[in-house]
């Protein structure tokens, strides 16, 4: 106000009018609007490969959407759509973050292989708009700590302090525990601190903001997982605060939650830690009571041979960016309806339903072509064996390769119907015997006579999901 007093345009009568009219003219200025939130359509899904016998392993960045956040189809031939250049050259454990200005950034693990004892102070980081491209490559020193690691890195926004934290796994000399690093760029990042450590080993945190003013913290600790709530995000707010028992099928690490699109449900993704990279899902509609219950194996299908998910809802023009971009597979695999952990492949030439993982995992993709004898039916080409197609011999399937003949085609070619044990799901009907459907029993498949009225369990041995 002294100001005001000593002012010559104040005497004069000038300023309080100034000031008037600026007041005016700001009354009819819009309000700023915030950033609208997206309207999600869909999940994106980053990961790398193993399979059980090595065959599978590639360390670059892969991709997957899907609709439901279940079902997942691998883009670029499941093929990485980039790869690290520096560091090790490979990676583990990736992650997308959708940033506060709506576009994304990719951190992970700087780890090409299954060397644990190395020492890594960095992990790898992109930028990308679109998760189409992927630009400002760089590798972020995110501890000093002296013969550790840094795995599994994750990030998310801490609105109390207007930053993004990165958070990961290293050892602090007694045991492995959560640091954490803060940011607003993901160029310049805070001296590092211990954010989770409940006094006991842990790995692979996994956190959730803001669901209903709680935040939620999973973890891997032995070989189950856990989770862990707080209404603050502060470093140490999680850490005498578990409120799960443990949640496993068998050895289970890399958490993830993911909260459907449509309801109130909410999923947790775990994997095995073996290279054996199987997922399964548990889901509850209670994320504060922290009762999982398993998913059916039916319901959901993961990327073939994927390892260690990060997740994130995307919106439907991205999902179809994505799958334009990058490639939808040009095979399929087959899923048996009554043993869901088990895919029709081809093992010495004939065909079977063998429980996933196996090596070579390229037995179980085949083109699903127009059939060769009609092409209202279809016919199964082998991808590690082509120009060799499921066909019936003496009832039972063997994979042999075309001669061309009309026996060959007929034997070859099969007519999609829904699912006799599920209408939902697939079988199969021969061409040339019209009565007979293709079926698992003990695990090899062959064709046999089905009816309406046959055995439930034969008609479930019969059907297939795709």
């Amino acid at each position: 106000m002294s100001l005001l007093r000593r002012s010559p345009l104040c005497a004069l009568g000038v300023l309080p009018g100034l000031i008037g009219l600026l007041m005016a003219a700001l009354v009819l200025l819009p309000a700023p609007r915030a950033q609208a939130a997206p309207v999600y359509g869909g999940y994106a899904m980053a990961y790398f490969t193993e399979s059980n016998q090595g065959v599978g392993n590639n360390y670059g960045l892969h991709l997957a959407v899907s609709p439901d956040g279940l079902q997942w189809t691998p883009l670029n031939q499941n093929a990485p759509v980039v790869t690290p250049t520096a560091g090790t050259k490979g990676l583990r454990d990736p992650f997308i973050l959708r940033k506060q200005d709506g576009t994304f950034t990719i951190l992970a693990t700087d780890l090409n292989g299954t060397n644990w004892g190395e020492t890594n102070q960095y992990i790898h980081a992109w930028d990308s708009t679109d998760l189409r491209s992927f630009t400002n490559y760089r590798r972020l020193k995110v501890h000093s700590l002296a013969a550790t690691h840094a795995w599994a890195p994750e990030a998310f926004w801490d609105a109390s302090r207007q930053q993004y934290a990165i958070i990961y796994s290293a050892n602090n000399g007694t045991r492995d525990v959560i640091m954490a690093t803060y940011t607003t760029d993901f160029v310049t990042l805070s001296a590092a601190q211990v954010y989770f450590d409940p006094g006991f080993g842990i790995i692979d945190a996994n956190v959730v903001t803001g669901v209903n003013g709680t935040n939620y913290l999973y973890y891997k600790r032995g070989n189950e997982l856990y989770g862990a709530k707080s209404t603050s995000l502060a470093p140490g707010s999680f850490n005498n605060a578990t409120y799960t028992g443990p949640v496993a099928h068998g050895g289970t690490e890399a958490p993830v939650l993911v909260k459907s699109l449509s309801g109130s449900t909410w999923y947790l993704w775990g994997d095995t830690y073996t290279p054996n990279g199987v997922f399964y899902a548990w889901q509850t509609g209670d994320l504060a009571a922290g009762n999982w219950t398993p998913v059916d194996q039916r319901a959901y299908t993961q990327p073939l041979n994927s390892k260690h998910a990060g997740i994130t809802p995307i919106t439907t023009a991205e999902l179809n960016g994505m799958k334009s971009a990058w490639g939808t597979p040009s095979w399929n695999r087959l899923k048996s309806y009554n043993h869901p952990d088990r895919y029709v492949r081809h093992s010495n030439f004939a065909g079977r339903i063998d429980a996933y993982p196996f090596d070579p995992y390229a037995d179980s993709q085949w083109k699903i072509v127009p059939g060769l004898a009609d092409g209202s039916g279809v016919s199964f080409e082998s991808v590690n064996y082509p120009g060799q197609f499921l066909r019936h011999s003496a009832y039972s399937i063997v994979l042999n390769t075309n001669d061309k003949s009309a026996t060959f085609a007929a034997d070859a070619t099969f007519y999609p119907t829904a699912g006799l044990g599920d209408s939902s799901a697939v079988s199969y009907r021969s061409f040339n015997y019209p009565t007979r459907y293709l079926r698992h029993s003990d695990y090899q498949l062959r064709i046999d006579p089905l009816t309406a009225s046959s055995p439930a369990t034969d008609r479930q041995d019969a059907t297939f999901l795709v």
